[in-house]
């Protein structure tokens, strides 16, 4: 029994010695947790593309006019998510590139719209509006910063990840579709300024000046050459078959041209539409988006150092053409064809310079959009428009009616409804029901779909619908204290153009692509939520997902 004894003692003592040697050989040639985690296996550059306002269907619709190079390399050498809708209320621009990296809604990150009423001010507020900073490479449009987006994103996190080592660059022709994807973190965000300027700019929260290499891109001419053209179809109009008649009753007018039809003029039409910021209103908007894109990864020598670098790039020109022109137009098509050989010469360019397995890259959307209302109403499909004016009238009469006081409302935007709080306490009011009474009026006003109150959202959790939706968009510190939404395909716009900002399909179904390094090659038609890109990248990257993150990974699409 003795000799068992020590027999076991020395074998326990061979295998603890055994464990803290293998322990211990593994840990110590690590100096550096940043340096050894980076080696051949991993991409030196992430890319991120945000279309701004792009359908699903526009994947699908325009399939036979896009070449092998651009969309098409996508679906069919990545992974294709089919069915991927953002989970918020409202689908806006800001909003949707902020819960594309941000991995949460605006419940948690706080980017409720492009603007709202900031209820302690007592006035209309912009997304990335920061004048503690000033503009740089401009006289005016720089005072930016994200201070207002709450939690980090991933561009964050993987400069966190690294000690702060890599670079982070974000690129759109809108200041808030750069600012608020490159996060807090950010070497530099840039974005074009366009009257007179027809240049990339940024603010001094990133950087004092501007290289050098934006200012030879500044001073290239490119701006200029781009407007000195015409605007024509890329193929024969003839075979945009995939779309409406080029002049129909559906699409707005540039100022100075009669009718909604090609050829465009640029070079007549930019002296009535803002000169340089045409630019923004049509396909060459994407064009100089890509020009600049490229200058970006040479001048600051992206994915080609000990790091991993992002580069977050929105095409803005998209959502410009849909607003005005609809989503069934020939000058969208057009634009997404000519998308298409953005994309390509984009990824070429990353092939050659980056190099093919060095990089990893997706490509999605921050809302879509529904088709023109007047349209859906032409072919019997239900459809309209909703009227401010005649609603805050009805907003009069129903606390005239129930409060004796006409005064009680103080601002109605965004679908939502601000009370005038003094007011209320005032006349010895409660605010809560209040409240109710206008949730519960309002559902008889024309086109007004639901209505619901923050009080009904802070106590009680929607699983699914449009009030879930509502709620994943509701900020209990900034939003209002009446929130409503609109009938499927009613909208507040003009009869011409597109708009969106709903939570319906239409403005919710948007393509996620991924491709590259550690990308399957694959197709899944299973539901995903937009915020779910984040920690995707979150898990290939093996890095902390964003601090208010409530996406899932979605393993699917990894090796």
């Amino acid at each position: 029994m003795k000799k068992l004894f020590v027999l076991l003692l020395v074998s326990f003592s061979l295998t603890q010695c055994t464990a803290i040697k293998s322990k211990t050989t593994t840990t110590l040639p690590v100096k550096n947790a940043v340096t050894a985690k980076i080696d051949k296996t991993e991409p030196k550059l992430i890319v991120g593309i945000v279309v701004d306002q792009m359908r699903y269907d526009y994947l699908v619709k325009f399939y036979g006019k896009y070449g092998d190079g651009g969309f098409k390399r996508l679906i069919n050498d990545g992974y294709n998510l089919k069915n991927v809708h953002f989970n918020y209320i409202p689908t806006y621009t800001a909003v949707g590139h902020t819960s594309i990296y941000t991995g949460t809604t605006p419940s948690s990150h706080g980017i409720i719209s492009n603007d709202w009423y900031d209820k302690f001010a007592k006035k209309s507020i912009y997304c990335v509006d920061d004048d503690n900073y000033k503009t740089v490479g401009a006289p005016s449009g720089g005072n930016k910063s994200p201070y207002r987006m709450l939690t980090t994103t991933i561009t964050d996190q993987l400069k966190l990840a690294q000690n702060m080592r890599g670079k982070t660059i974000g690129i759109a022709i809108k200041d808030r579709s750069a600012i608020l994807p490159a996060g807090h973190t950010a070497n530099a965000a840039y974005w074009f300024e366009g009257g007179d300027e027809g240049k990339f700019i940024s603010s001094t929260f990133y950087l004092n000046k501007l290289p050098d290499w934006v200012n030879e891109f500044n001073s290239s001419g490119k701006a200029n050459d781009y407007l000195n053209s015409t605007w024509n179809t890329y193929y024969d109009i003839s075979t945009y078959t995939e779309t409406l008649p080029d002049n129909n009753d559906y699409e707005g007018l540039f100022k100075g041209k009669s009718t909604p039809t090609f050829p465009y003029n640029l070079i007549e039409l930019r002296k009535d539409n803002g000169n340089f910021s045409l630019l923004k209103l049509i396909p060459a908007g994407n064009s100089i988006t890509t020009d600049f894109a490229k200058a970006a990864i040479i001048g600051e020598n992206l994915g080609k150092r000990d790091a991993i670098d992002f580069l977050a790039i929105s095409y803005s020109s998209t959502d410009y053409v849909g607003h005005q022109f609809g989503t069934n137009a020939k000058e969208l098509e057009d634009t997404y064809i000519r998308l298409d050989k953005e994309l390509e010469s984009l990824l070429i360019f990353l092939d050659s310079e980056v190099g093919k397995n060095n990089y990893t890259l997706f490509l999605t959307a921050d809302h879509a959009a529904v088709e023109v209302p007047a349209y859906l109403n032409s072919i019997k499909i239900p459809g309209g428009y909703f009227n401010p004016e005649e609603f805050r009238e009805f907003m009069n009469g129903i606390t005239t009616r129930y409060f004796k006081s006409d005064d009680l409302i103080e601002n109605i935007s965004n679908y939502q409804i601000f009370l005038n709080k003094e007011k209320i306490t005032a006349l010895n009011l409660n605010a809560q029901e209040v409240s109710q009474v206008i949730a519960d009026e309002i559902i008889n006003f024309e086109n007004v779909y639901k209505s619901v109150t923050a009080h009904t959202l802070q106590t009680t959790s929607f699983n699914s619908g449009i009030l879930q939706t509502l709620q994943n968009g509701y900020n209990q510190k900034f939003s209002g204290d009446v929130l409503f939404t609109l009938n499927p395909s009613t909208i507040t716009y003009s009869k011409t153009g597109s708009t969106h900002g709903s939570g319906f399909s239409y403005d919710t179904h948007v393509p996620l692509l991924f491709y590259g390094n550690g990308i399957k090659k694959g197709k899944s038609d299973s539901p995903y939520f937009i915020i779910d890109i984040a920690p995707t990248l979150a898990s290939f990257l093996k890095i902390t997902e964003p601090n208010g993150n409530t996406g899932n990974p979605i393993i699917e699409v990894l090796k």
